[in-house]
C-alpha cells in the first residue's frame, strides 16, 4: 500500500482484499470468511448488505436520489424524523438530519448556543466536555474531544480543550471513593462554575465512552446527576449517542441505562446508517424546539447532502430491521450472550480488564500485545478493532468486541470460541518472549 495514491488511515494489519460481505461475514478474495466481529467502525449495526435495505435504497434511486428540503417536498426525510422520535422515545423533539457524526455533533452546538441565546443569554458559548471521549474529526470537535492520540497541535485546537474528569477508574483524578459514584457529577459542576455559568451553553458527553476508552460505563446515577447539576445552572446537556445510539448498548439509547437522564439534546449517526449510506441526526427537546422556532436567528444552514430522500430511505429501512430484531425494546438490554463471551476471557493472563454493556464490549491487553492479539484473531477468522493511548501518561491497548445487534447465537458462540483461542495463544506467545 506504499504506492497507493489514496491517503487514508492504517490499521495495525495489512487490508483484507475482499470478494464481498454479507450479513456479519466479510467473504475473502481468496475464498475464506471472517466474522465482523467489530461491525465495521461500529456501524453496520445490522450486518453487511440486509436485503431489505438494499431493496429500499434500490427502489428510492430509481424515484429521486437528491431533493433539497427547501425546494422540494421532504416526505421521505420527514418520515424518517417522526419514525426516530417514536424509535428511541423522546416524543415531540425536533429533528435535523446530517450526513456524519461529526457535522452533527457540530449542528447540536450550533442548537444549544441558540437556545441559550433565545433565552436571552448571549453570553453562554462555551462547550464543556470530558477529558476521555472524541466527539468528531473537524477542528472544533477535535478541539473538544478527549482523545489523548488525536489532540490536535495547540495551534491548532482553536484554544480549546475538555473541562473536566470522566467518572472512570483511573481517570478520575481526585476522585474521593474507592470506585466513582454518581456524586462524580460534582466535578462537572466544579467545571462548569470555574468557567461561569453565565458562559456556559451546553456540557457535551458519551453517555458510555466510545472507543477512545474503551466501552467504559458511567456508575449508577451519574448521568442524572450531572443533569441536575447542569439545569441547576442553566446549562444544557447534549448526549454524543453517535456510536451507542440505537442499539448498541442493548438498549435504544445509551442514557437509557440510567433513569432521570435524558439529554435536552442527542446526536445519532452509526446506528442510523448502519454503514449504508451517510447519515446522522440531533433531536432536540421540545423547550429547545420551541426556542428555536421563536428566536430571532435563523438555524444553521445544512449542508448539501445533509438531508436527501436517499439518505432518508436507507435509514427508514434501517430502523425496520432494528425493530424487527427487538434492537428498540426499552424494556430489556439485549446481548447477555455477547456480554457473557467477553467476560469469559478476562482471567487469561494477557487481559486486564474486560468492560461494556449490550453489543459494545472492550478488552483492555497487557502492554505490547495488541498487534499480536490482532493478528490471532484474524487467524481465528474474527475482525476486531484496536483502541489505544487512553491513560493518562499516552500508555493503554486493548480491543473493541461488537458484533452486529442482529447476529445469531452460532455467530455469537463462533465470537466467544475464536475470542477465547486467540488471547490464549496471545498469552502463549507473550509468555514464550519472556522467557527468552
Amino acid at each position: 500500500m506504499s504506492d497507493s495514491v489514496l491517503l487514508s488511515a492504517r490499521q495495525p494489519l495489512p487490508p483484507i482484499d475482499y470478494s464481498h460481505a454479507a450479513g456479519a461475514w466479510i467473504h475473502t478474495a481468496e475464498g475464506d470468511s471472517l466474522l465482523d466481529a467489530a461491525s465495521g467502525l461500529v456501524c453496520v449495526n445490522i450486518g453487511h448488505a440486509h436485503p431489505h435495505v438494499v431493496e429500499q435504497i434500490t427502489r428510492q434511486a430509481r424515484t429521486a436520489t437528491f431533493a433539497s428540503p427547501g425546494v422540494l417536498l421532504p416526505a421521505v426525510q420527514e418520515e424518517l424524523a417522526g419514525r426516530l422520535t417514536e424509535a428511541v422515545n423522546r416524543p415531540g423533539d425536533g429533528v435535523s438530519l446530517a450526513c456524519s457524526g461529526t457535522s452533527a455533533v457540530e449542528l447540536a452546538i450550533s442548537y444549544a448556543r441558540l437556545i441559550q441565546r433565545s433565552r436571552g443569554q448571549d453570553g453562554r458559548h462555551h462547550i464543556l466536555t470530558a477529558r476521555l471521549g472524541y466527539h468528531g474529526n473537524s477542528a472544533l470537535t477535535l478541539g473538544l474531544s478527549g482523545h489523548r492520540r488525536r489532540r490536535p497541535h495547540p495551534d491548532d485546537a482553536l484554544g480549546l480543550a475538555p473541562a473536566f474528569d470522566p467518572p472512570y477508574p483511573g481517570h478520575h483524578r481526585d476522585c474521593p471513593h474507592d470506585r466513582c459514584r454518581a456524586s462524580c457529577a460534582d466535578s462537572v459542576a466544579e467545571a462548569i462554575d470555574r468557567r461561569g455559568p453565565e458562559s456556559v451553553a451546553a456540557v457535551l458527553i458519551e453517555p458510555v465512552n466510545g472507543t477512545t476508552g474503551g466501552a467504559y460505563t458511567p456508575p449508577p446515577g451519574y448521568l442524572a446527576a450531572l443533569r441536575r447539576a447542569c439545569h441547576e445552572r442553566g446549562v444544557l446537556v447534549i448526549h454524543d449517542e453517535v456510536l451507542t445510539g440505537l442499539g448498541r448498548t442493548g438498549l435504544p439509547l445509551g442514557a437509557d441505562h440510567c433513569t432521570d437522564a435524558a439529554a435536552d439534546i442527542v446526536v445519532l449517526s452509526k446506528g442510523l446508517s448502519a454503514g449504508y449510506l451517510p447519515l446522522a441526526a440531533v433531536l432536540v427537546n421540545p423547550e429547545g424546539v420551541a426556542r428555536l422556532r421563536s428566536g430571532p436567528r435563523p438555524l444553521p444552514l445544512m449542508g448539501t447532502m445533509s438531508a436527501t430522500p436517499l439518505q432518508a430511505a436507507a435509514g427508514l429501512a434501517v430502523l425496520d430491521v432494528l425493530g424487527e430484531i427487538g434492537a428498540l425494546d426499552s424494556t430489556r438490554v439485549r446481548g447477555g450472550d455477547v456480554a457473557a463471551a467477553v467476560r469469559a476471557v478476562a482471567a487469561l493472563p494477557v487481559v486486564q480488564e474486560t468492560r461494556g454493556v449490550g453489543y459494545f464490549h472492550a478488552v483492555e491487553l497487557a502492554p505490547g500485545t495488541q498487534a499480536a492479539a490482532l493478528a490471532a484473531a484474524r487467524d481465528e477468522r474474527l475482525l476486531l478493532y484496536p483502541f489505544n493511548g487512553f491513560h493518562a501518561d499516552g500508555t493503554g491497548e486493548g480491543l473493541i468486541v461488537a458484533p452486529p445487534l442482529n447476529s445469531t447465537p452460532s455467530e455469537v458462540e463462533f465470537l466467544a470460541q475464536g475470542l477465547r483461542r486467540a488471547l490464549e495463544r496471545t498469552a502463549a506467545r507473550s509468555e514464550d518472549r519472556s522467557h527468552r
